[in-house]
């Protein structure tokens, strides 16, 4: 297995090496070339605020995206009386963070609010819950009766998650916490993808720490389909074998699939603007198992950043792997009632 890795790899070098050769097409990087879905895309921001809906929808015109998963932020940042100025991430103070379930109702609220044909791009997730909280589910069963017919998925969950984990209220958020079982179980009964945020390790830890707590809970639930965040890295998260880890737990688990999105594209997947030849590898190894996204949150304004920064990795691919990859695997994990109306 290891030889055919080698093999694969080199393979997949020289057109790794084409690519490169054309980077300094600015005006080729710059563009629509694929058909987009976004499973990754944030309406509202750590303080529940956004740029709006239509903005949302303008941006995915002028970018290509097609569809979205829209979500909210399961958390909130709050501004301490002491703090002299308003925090805008959660990463500005030392003021903590807190769950907040009303994020369903503005992502709800918003795509209400669009025409038939704008609404259908979108494919709203449930994500203000607390995971730690043995009640997690009733929040979804509440949400699905306000909003029947709505809702398409569960997510972003906050597992473990770099400074946020430490920054918010209360116990430890994590993949395999016994308050997500009921959560997983109910995605499964009710055909609903799950989106998940699970830090493969931990700053300074190039081991992975935490990746028994994101493999217990796919292994224990089987039939629920999971999307892994960003390949189970964000900020300073550098685990050297990550790529063999991503590669044994997709071939043992065939309800797991991995978001490109956010650090782990520029810091692991294209460094330096050039394609990795292995990531180049283990895509084309499973081209059915990998999404791309943008990780946008509430400002919309530089989707394209997000969106054509991923034309240097596809061109690398086989044009089969490319599209399933930018936008058919997307349509895959989605609800069959979902699938059956896109593809009508």
């Amino acid at each position: 297995a290891a030889e055919a890795e080698a093999n694969l790899i080199v393979a997949q070098a020289a057109a790794v090496s084409a690519v490169a050769e054309s980077a300094d097409d600015e005006s080729a990087e710059r563009s629509s070339r694929y058909s987009i879905a976004d499973v990754h895309f944030h309406l509202v921001d750590f303080l529940q605020r956004s740029d709006g809906i239509e903005a949302a929808v303008k941006a995915m015109d002028r970018t290509g995206v097609e569809r979205a998963a829209i979500s909210g932020m399961p958390v909130v940042k709050k501004w301490n009386a002491a703090d002299p100025r308003q925090p805008l991430y959660y990463l500005e103070d030392d003021a903590p963070a807190y769950w907040y379930s009303a994020t369903d109702v503005l992502v709800a609220r918003a795509v209400e609010s669009l025409p038939g044909g704008d609404r259908a791009r979108f494919h709203p997730f449930i994500c203000g819950f607390n995971g730690t909280d043995m009640n997690a589910v009733d929040h979804i069963k509440r949400m699905i009766e306000w909003y029947p017919g709505l809702w398409h998925g569960i997510g972003e969950v906050m597992g473990r998650h770099d400074d946020l984990t430490a920054l918010t209220y209360g116990e430890t958020a994590r993949a395999d916490h016994p308050g997500l079982d009921a959560v997983y179980d109910f995605a499964a009964e009710n055909d609903l993808p799950v989106l998940v945020h699970q830090n493969i390790s931990s700053v300074r830890i190039r081991e992975p720490l935490y990746l028994h707590e994101m493999e217990n809970a796919v292994r224990n639930h089987p039939k629920t389909r999971f999307i892994w965040a960003h390949c189970g890295i964000s900020r300073r998260i550098n685990v050297p074998t990550l790529t063999q880890e991503i590669r044994r737990m997709l071939r043992t688990y065939p309800n797991l699939w991995a978001d490109l999105s956010w650090v782990v594209f520029e810091e692991y997947i294209c460094p330096d603007g050039v394609p990795s030849p292995d990531w180049v590898a283990m895509l084309s190894e499973f081209p059915d198992r990998f999404i791309i996204g943008s990780d946008k949150v509430a400002k919309f304004d530089n989707l394209e950043d997000e969106i054509w920064k991923y034309n240097v990795l596809l061109d690398a691919l086989e044009p089969a792997a490319a599209s399933k990859i930018a936008h058919e695997n997307f349509i895959d994990i989605l609800p069959a009632p979902v699938r059956s109306s896109i593809r009508r």
